[in-house]
Protein backbone atom coordinates (compact mmCIF):
# COMPACT_ATOMS: atom_id res chain seq x y z
CA UNK A 1 0.00 0.00 0.00
CA UNK A 2 1.60 3.43 -1.28
CA UNK A 3 2.03 6.60 1.12
CA UNK A 4 -1.07 8.37 -0.22
CA UNK A 5 -3.41 5.25 0.20
CA UNK A 6 -2.37 4.43 4.00
CA UNK A 7 -2.86 8.15 4.68
CA UNK A 8 -6.66 7.69 3.50
CA UNK A 9 -7.10 4.83 5.30
CA UNK A 10 -5.89 6.22 8.56
CA UNK A 11 -7.70 9.24 8.07
CA UNK A 12 -10.81 7.50 7.64
CA UNK A 13 -10.26 5.11 10.92
CA UNK A 14 -10.18 9.02 12.72
CA UNK A 15 -13.38 9.45 11.37
CA UNK A 16 -14.78 5.80 12.29
CA UNK A 17 -13.68 6.36 16.07
CA UNK A 18 -15.13 10.05 16.08
CA UNK A 19 -18.44 8.52 14.54
CA UNK A 20 -18.46 5.78 16.99
CA UNK A 21 -17.51 7.59 20.14
CA UNK A 22 -18.16 11.42 19.37
CA UNK A 23 -21.41 10.11 18.13
CA UNK A 24 -22.55 8.96 20.84
CA UNK A 25 -21.95 11.92 23.23
CA UNK A 26 -24.33 13.83 20.86
CA UNK A 27 -26.54 11.68 20.84
CA UNK A 28 -26.73 11.58 24.70
CA UNK A 29 -27.38 15.47 24.48
CA UNK A 30 -30.53 14.75 22.37
CA UNK A 31 -32.05 12.21 25.13
CA UNK A 32 -31.18 14.67 27.65
CA UNK A 33 -32.96 16.90 25.32
CA UNK A 34 -36.38 15.16 25.63
CA UNK A 35 -35.91 13.38 29.32
CA UNK A 36 -38.66 15.69 30.13
CA UNK A 37 -39.09 18.54 32.66
CA UNK A 38 -36.56 18.89 35.45
CA UNK A 39 -37.89 16.33 38.20
CA UNK A 40 -39.04 13.51 35.56
CA UNK A 41 -35.95 13.85 33.43
CA UNK A 42 -33.67 14.30 36.46
CA UNK A 43 -32.80 9.90 36.67
CA UNK A 44 -32.00 10.02 32.57
CA UNK A 45 -29.98 13.26 32.92
CA UNK A 46 -27.93 12.21 35.69
CA UNK A 47 -27.22 8.70 33.79
CA UNK A 48 -26.28 10.34 31.05
CA UNK A 49 -23.93 13.14 32.41
CA UNK A 50 -22.25 9.67 34.56
CA UNK A 51 -21.62 8.28 31.26
CA UNK A 52 -20.04 10.97 29.26
CA UNK A 53 -19.04 13.23 31.91
CA UNK A 54 -15.29 11.64 31.94
CA UNK A 55 -15.37 11.50 28.25
CA UNK A 56 -16.82 14.18 26.47
CA UNK A 57 -13.96 16.26 25.72
CA UNK A 58 -11.47 13.46 25.06
CA UNK A 59 -13.24 12.59 21.98
CA UNK A 60 -13.23 15.30 20.41
CA UNK A 61 -9.36 14.36 20.16
CA UNK A 62 -10.70 12.15 16.78
CA UNK A 63 -11.97 15.29 15.32
CA UNK A 64 -8.87 17.49 15.49
CA UNK A 65 -6.89 14.09 14.25
CA UNK A 66 -9.41 14.22 11.51
CA UNK A 67 -8.22 17.79 10.32
CA UNK A 68 -4.36 17.44 11.03
CA UNK A 69 -4.04 14.45 8.59
CA UNK A 70 -6.31 16.03 6.06
CA UNK A 71 -4.21 19.10 6.49
CA UNK A 72 -1.05 17.42 6.12
CA UNK A 73 -1.89 14.65 3.88
CA UNK A 74 -4.00 16.19 1.33
CA UNK A 75 -3.54 20.03 1.65
CA UNK A 76 -5.74 20.83 -2.06
CA UNK A 77 -8.96 18.88 -0.45
CA UNK A 78 -8.59 20.52 3.03
CA UNK A 79 -8.56 24.21 1.69
CA UNK A 80 -11.40 23.04 -0.65
CA UNK A 81 -13.45 21.58 2.01
CA UNK A 82 -12.87 24.15 4.46
CA UNK A 83 -13.51 27.61 2.10
CA UNK A 84 -16.34 26.07 0.24
CA UNK A 85 -18.51 24.78 3.74
CA UNK A 86 -16.72 27.47 6.25
CA UNK A 87 -20.76 27.85 7.00
CA UNK A 88 -21.68 24.67 8.46
CA UNK A 89 -18.17 23.85 9.42
CA UNK A 90 -18.31 27.14 11.41
CA UNK A 91 -21.25 26.02 13.18
CA UNK A 92 -20.49 22.69 13.98
CA UNK A 93 -17.48 24.21 15.98
CA UNK A 94 -19.47 26.63 17.84
CA UNK A 95 -22.00 24.21 18.65
CA UNK A 96 -18.72 22.15 19.76
CA UNK A 97 -17.81 24.75 21.97
CA UNK A 98 -21.28 25.91 23.15
CA UNK A 99 -22.09 22.26 24.09
CA UNK A 100 -18.97 21.97 26.17
CA UNK A 101 -19.16 25.33 27.88
CA UNK A 102 -22.74 24.71 28.54
CA UNK A 103 -22.33 21.29 30.14
CA UNK A 104 -19.75 22.75 32.50
CA UNK A 105 -21.76 25.37 33.50
CA UNK A 106 -24.86 23.21 34.17
CA UNK A 107 -23.18 21.58 37.05
CA UNK A 108 -21.87 24.27 38.80
CA UNK A 109 -25.11 26.08 38.42
CA UNK A 110 -27.32 26.43 41.57
CA UNK A 111 -30.36 27.85 40.67
CA UNK A 112 -32.93 26.02 38.48
CA UNK A 113 -33.07 28.43 35.83
CA UNK A 114 -29.56 28.44 35.41
CA UNK A 115 -29.73 24.64 34.68
CA UNK A 116 -32.52 24.35 32.52
CA UNK A 117 -30.90 27.12 30.25
CA UNK A 118 -27.12 25.60 30.04
CA UNK A 119 -29.15 22.37 29.88
CA UNK A 120 -31.22 23.64 26.79
CA UNK A 121 -28.17 25.10 25.15
CA UNK A 122 -26.70 21.38 25.77
CA UNK A 123 -29.22 19.75 23.84
CA UNK A 124 -29.54 22.02 21.21
CA UNK A 125 -25.93 22.05 20.29
CA UNK A 126 -25.69 18.67 20.80
CA UNK A 127 -28.38 17.93 17.84
CA UNK A 128 -27.46 20.52 15.42
CA UNK A 129 -23.72 20.05 15.60
CA UNK A 130 -24.24 16.49 14.17
CA UNK A 131 -26.82 17.67 12.06
CA UNK A 132 -24.11 20.42 10.19
CA UNK A 133 -21.16 17.84 9.94
CA UNK A 134 -23.35 14.99 8.46
CA UNK A 135 -24.59 18.17 5.46
CA UNK A 136 -20.82 18.19 5.50
CA UNK A 137 -20.88 14.98 4.19
CA UNK A 138 -23.44 15.05 2.33
CA UNK A 139 -21.69 18.04 0.12
CA UNK A 140 -18.47 15.82 -0.29
CA UNK A 141 -20.29 13.20 -1.16
CA UNK A 142 -22.51 14.04 -3.89
CA UNK A 143 -19.91 16.44 -5.72
CA UNK A 144 -20.91 20.17 -4.47
CA UNK A 145 -17.19 20.59 -3.68
CA UNK A 146 -15.14 21.34 -6.37
CA UNK A 147 -10.99 22.33 -6.09
CA UNK A 148 -9.95 25.46 -5.25
CA UNK A 149 -10.47 28.04 -2.62
CA UNK A 150 -14.31 28.51 -2.28
CA UNK A 151 -15.35 27.52 -5.56
CA UNK A 152 -18.30 26.02 -4.40
CA UNK A 153 -21.46 27.35 -3.52
CA UNK A 154 -21.12 28.49 -0.15
CA UNK A 155 -25.01 27.90 0.64
CA UNK A 156 -26.63 25.17 -1.89
CA UNK A 157 -23.43 23.07 -1.04
CA UNK A 158 -24.62 21.70 2.02
CA UNK A 159 -28.60 23.12 1.79
CA UNK A 160 -28.82 20.11 -0.78
CA UNK A 161 -31.28 17.15 -0.56
CA UNK A 162 -28.09 14.62 0.07
CA UNK A 163 -26.86 17.27 2.61
CA UNK A 164 -29.79 17.09 4.29
CA UNK A 165 -30.02 13.11 4.67
CA UNK A 166 -26.76 13.55 5.72
CA UNK A 167 -27.66 15.32 8.37
CA UNK A 168 -30.73 13.36 9.92
CA UNK A 169 -28.87 10.48 9.64
CA UNK A 170 -26.00 11.49 11.43
CA UNK A 171 -28.17 12.97 14.47
CA UNK A 172 -30.73 9.71 14.62
CA UNK A 173 -27.54 7.40 14.20
CA UNK A 174 -26.27 9.66 17.22
CA UNK A 175 -29.09 8.74 19.14
CA UNK A 176 -29.65 5.58 18.29
CA UNK A 177 -25.56 4.80 19.55
CA UNK A 178 -25.98 6.78 22.70
CA UNK A 179 -29.44 4.30 23.42
CA UNK A 180 -28.18 1.59 22.76
CA UNK A 181 -24.80 2.23 25.06
CA UNK A 182 -26.58 3.76 27.97
CA UNK A 183 -28.60 0.67 28.13
CA UNK A 184 -25.54 -1.17 29.23
CA UNK A 185 -24.45 2.08 31.78
CA UNK A 186 -27.99 1.74 33.42
CA UNK A 187 -27.30 -1.92 33.71
CA UNK A 188 -24.06 -1.57 35.51
CA UNK A 189 -25.60 1.35 37.32
CA UNK A 190 -28.11 -1.21 38.62
CA UNK A 191 -30.90 1.15 37.08
CA UNK A 192 -33.32 -1.39 35.60
CA UNK A 193 -35.79 1.19 35.01
CA UNK A 194 -34.05 3.35 32.84
CA UNK A 195 -31.97 0.74 31.03
CA UNK A 196 -36.03 -0.59 29.90
CA UNK A 197 -36.44 3.02 29.03
CA UNK A 198 -33.39 3.41 26.81
CA UNK A 199 -33.91 -0.12 25.56
CA UNK A 200 -37.11 1.35 23.58
CA UNK A 201 -35.48 4.45 22.59
CA UNK A 202 -32.83 2.36 20.71
CA UNK A 203 -35.11 0.05 19.10
CA UNK A 204 -37.61 3.48 18.06
CA UNK A 205 -34.43 4.84 17.06
CA UNK A 206 -32.98 2.23 15.19
CA UNK A 207 -35.66 2.09 13.63
CA UNK A 208 -36.36 5.08 12.16
CA UNK A 209 -32.59 5.39 11.23
CA UNK A 210 -33.37 2.18 9.40
CA UNK A 211 -36.24 3.61 7.67
CA UNK A 212 -34.45 6.76 6.66
CA UNK A 213 -31.65 4.93 5.26
CA UNK A 214 -33.54 2.69 3.02
CA UNK A 215 -35.56 6.11 1.80
CA UNK A 216 -32.67 7.72 1.36
CA UNK A 217 -31.80 5.38 -1.32
CA UNK A 218 -33.71 7.35 -3.85
CA UNK A 219 -32.64 10.53 -3.02
CA UNK A 220 -29.10 9.46 -3.53
CA UNK A 221 -30.19 8.04 -6.65
CA UNK A 222 -31.58 11.52 -7.87
CA UNK A 223 -29.24 13.96 -6.44
CA UNK A 224 -25.97 11.50 -5.98
CA UNK A 225 -25.73 9.13 -8.91
CA UNK A 226 -22.31 8.61 -8.69
CA UNK A 227 -22.51 7.97 -4.94
CA UNK A 228 -25.76 5.69 -5.80
CA UNK A 229 -23.89 3.66 -8.11
CA UNK A 230 -20.75 2.96 -5.49
CA UNK A 231 -23.24 1.83 -3.41
CA UNK A 232 -25.21 -0.79 -5.30
CA UNK A 233 -21.78 -1.57 -6.52
CA UNK A 234 -18.14 -2.26 -5.06
CA UNK A 235 -19.65 -1.10 -1.83
CA UNK A 236 -22.73 -3.39 -1.59
CA UNK A 237 -21.05 -6.30 0.83
CA UNK A 238 -20.08 -3.19 3.11
CA UNK A 239 -23.81 -2.17 2.51
CA UNK A 240 -25.94 -5.42 3.23
CA UNK A 241 -23.33 -5.93 6.09
CA UNK A 242 -24.73 -2.65 7.81
CA UNK A 243 -28.26 -3.20 7.49
CA UNK A 244 -27.48 -7.60 9.24
CA UNK A 245 -25.89 -6.04 11.54
CA UNK A 246 -28.52 -3.68 12.22
CA UNK A 247 -30.85 -6.16 12.45
CA UNK A 248 -28.79 -8.28 14.82
CA UNK A 249 -28.32 -5.35 17.06
CA UNK A 250 -32.57 -4.71 17.76
CA UNK A 251 -32.58 -8.43 18.42
CA UNK A 252 -29.88 -8.49 20.58
CA UNK A 253 -31.78 -5.39 22.28
CA UNK A 254 -34.86 -7.22 21.86
CA UNK A 255 -33.72 -9.86 24.29
CA UNK A 256 -31.51 -7.73 26.35
CA UNK A 257 -28.12 -8.50 25.73
CA UNK A 258 -27.08 -4.89 25.64
CA UNK A 259 -22.99 -5.52 25.47
CA UNK A 260 -23.13 -7.62 22.22
CA UNK A 261 -25.79 -4.67 20.97
CA UNK A 262 -23.32 -2.35 21.54
CA UNK A 263 -20.74 -4.31 19.30
CA UNK A 264 -23.41 -5.16 16.80
CA UNK A 265 -24.77 -1.64 16.47
CA UNK A 266 -21.31 0.00 16.37
CA UNK A 267 -20.32 -2.69 13.56
CA UNK A 268 -23.32 -1.32 11.27
CA UNK A 269 -22.24 2.36 12.25
CA UNK A 270 -18.56 1.38 11.20
CA UNK A 271 -19.89 -0.67 7.48
CA UNK A 272 -21.89 2.36 6.96
CA UNK A 273 -18.62 4.88 6.85
CA UNK A 274 -16.83 2.41 5.03
CA UNK A 275 -19.28 1.75 2.68
CA UNK A 276 -18.98 5.06 1.70
CA UNK A 277 -15.13 5.52 1.63
CA UNK A 278 -15.49 2.46 -1.27
CA UNK A 279 -18.36 3.64 -3.40
CA UNK A 280 -16.33 7.18 -3.69
CA UNK A 281 -12.52 5.49 -4.07
CA UNK A 282 -10.70 7.02 -5.38
CA UNK A 283 -12.05 10.33 -4.96
CA UNK A 284 -11.74 12.28 -2.36
CA UNK A 285 -13.64 15.19 -4.46
CA UNK A 286 -16.54 13.94 -6.86
CA UNK A 287 -16.08 13.66 -9.77
CA UNK A 288 -12.51 14.48 -10.48
CA UNK A 289 -10.07 15.19 -7.73
CA UNK A 290 -8.75 11.48 -6.14
CA UNK A 291 -6.37 11.01 -4.03
CA UNK A 292 -3.62 10.59 -5.09
CA UNK A 293 -3.02 13.86 -7.42
CA UNK A 294 -4.27 14.99 -3.89
CA UNK A 295 -1.58 13.76 -2.21
CA UNK A 296 0.87 15.73 -0.24
CA UNK A 297 4.88 14.81 -1.41
CA UNK A 298 5.76 11.30 -0.47
CA UNK A 299 8.09 12.75 1.89
CA UNK A 300 5.51 14.77 4.32
CA UNK A 301 3.53 11.52 4.03
CA UNK A 302 5.75 9.59 5.17
CA UNK A 303 6.84 11.98 8.04
CA UNK A 304 3.18 12.31 8.80
CA UNK A 305 2.53 8.53 9.12
CA UNK A 306 5.15 8.17 11.52
CA UNK A 307 4.53 10.72 13.53
CA UNK A 308 0.99 9.10 13.70
CA UNK A 309 2.09 5.70 14.03
CA UNK A 310 4.37 6.70 17.10
CA UNK A 311 2.09 9.19 18.86
CA UNK A 312 -0.92 7.04 18.70
CA UNK A 313 1.38 3.87 20.13
CA UNK A 314 3.12 5.67 22.97
CA UNK A 315 0.56 8.47 23.64
CA UNK A 316 -3.26 9.01 22.04
CA UNK A 317 -4.16 5.23 22.45
CA UNK A 318 -2.73 4.05 25.73
CA UNK A 319 -4.19 7.19 27.46
CA UNK A 320 -7.54 6.93 25.68
CA UNK A 321 -8.01 3.02 26.80
CA UNK A 322 -6.90 4.06 30.35
CA UNK A 323 -9.71 6.94 30.59
CA UNK A 324 -12.38 4.09 28.44
CA UNK A 325 -11.41 1.67 31.41
CA UNK A 326 -11.86 4.11 34.32
CA UNK A 327 -15.07 5.48 32.91
CA UNK A 328 -16.58 2.15 32.77
CA UNK A 329 -15.35 1.05 36.45
CA UNK A 330 -16.58 4.26 37.83
CA UNK A 331 -19.20 3.99 40.56
CA UNK A 332 -22.57 5.76 39.65
CA UNK A 333 -23.35 8.21 42.38
CA UNK A 334 -27.17 8.82 42.26
CA UNK A 335 -27.16 11.90 44.55
CA UNK A 336 -24.84 13.53 41.67
CA UNK A 337 -26.27 17.17 40.76
CA UNK A 338 -28.07 17.13 37.26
Amino acid sequence: MEAAQLMLVVMWAGLTLYALFGGADFGGGLWDLVAGRSAAGMPQRRLIEHSIGPVWEANHVWLIFIVVVLWTGFPPVFAAVMSTLYIPLTLAALGIIARGAAFAFRKTSPELWQQRLFGAAFALSSVLTPFFFGAVAGAVASGRVPPGLAAGNLITSWLNPTSVLGGVLAVTTCAYLAAVYLCDDAVRARLPALAESFRRKAIGTGVVAGAIALGGIAVLYHDAPRLFDGLVGRALPLVVLSAVAGVIALVLLWVRRFVVARAASALAVVAVLWGWAFAQYPLMLVPSVDYASAAAHETVLVASLWAVAIGGVLIIVPSLLLLYTFQHRSPYESEQAG
